[in-house]
């Protein structure tokens, strides 16, 4: 399938200039959120032609995310959504294991109680997006924008990208498999995460975001059929 046939999530077009940098968000969005499946075919002129933008700056784009690990290219420069398989899906989690965690330490010595409450109020949206079941998208950018809070508050997160890469790279698989299933599938520790902080205990928080990921990964294990999910 061609990326004509999929969901193109285009952000609100910026009145002049950035075109750029539009372009690449609204590719970026797309597939974090599951936009395009995996497996799919990306094609600059029908990508192009959706966004009403010319084809340079999709290829430039295209050329960002293919760095970032969230699209590749094959041969004949076929440029498409990466198929996922069981030992890539263990790697990334693993992966997010070692870098959330990580990050998570050394942002904790700059999360004081304005923070706490911002940190508060994103694990309320969390909680909202769990009453729609049937609403992947807000459910992952609610989730991501509490980690993501988190982690930034460092005044150099230098793992901030290469964890971004790691949900760009997992947003296309989770996404089809979570569509439809029971918000038991979406289970997260940020309460035992905030408790930790408030303690500045950095063993409980790097144990509270290791148990947040292993939970979601050992969810996802759990999903009847899942092997029908991965690609070759």
């Amino acid at each position: 399938m061609d990326a004509d046939d999929s969901s193109l999530q285009a952000l609100e077009r910026p009145g002049s200039g950035g075109i750029h940098q539009w372009v690449y968000q609204s590719l970026r969005r797309s597939i974090l959120c599951g936009g395009f499946p995996p497996g799919e075919r990306l094609t600059i002129r029908g990508l192009a032609e959706k966004l009403g933008v010319s084809p340079m700056p999709v290829r430039e784009a295209l050329h960002r995310l293919t760095c970032e690990g969230a699209v590749a290219v094959r041969g004949n420069r076929r440029v498409m959504i990466p198929e996922m398989t069981p030992s890539r899906l263990k790697a990334l989690y693993d992966l997010r294991i070692v870098l959330e965690s990580h990050a998570a330490l050394k942002a904790m010595p700059y999360v004081h109680e304005a923070e706490l409450l911002k940190l508060e109020q994103l694990d309320r949206a969390v909680d909202a997006s769990l009453k729609q079941p049937d609403d992947v998208q807000s459910w992952t950018l609610a989730n991501q924008a509490f980690h993501r809070y988190l982690y930034q508050q460092n005044p150099v997160p230098a793992a901030v990208p290469l964890i971004e890469s790691v949900w760009l790279q997992l947003g296309p698989f989770l996404h089809l498999v979570l569509s439809g299933l029971s918000e038991n599938y979406r289970i997260d520790r940020h309460q035992e995460a905030l408790e930790a902080l408030r303690q500045h205990n950095g063993f409980a928080l790097q144990r509270a975001i290791e148990a947040d990921i292993r939970d979601g990964m050992a969810s996802l294990e759990s999903v009847q059929g899942l092997e029908s999910f991965f690609g070759c």
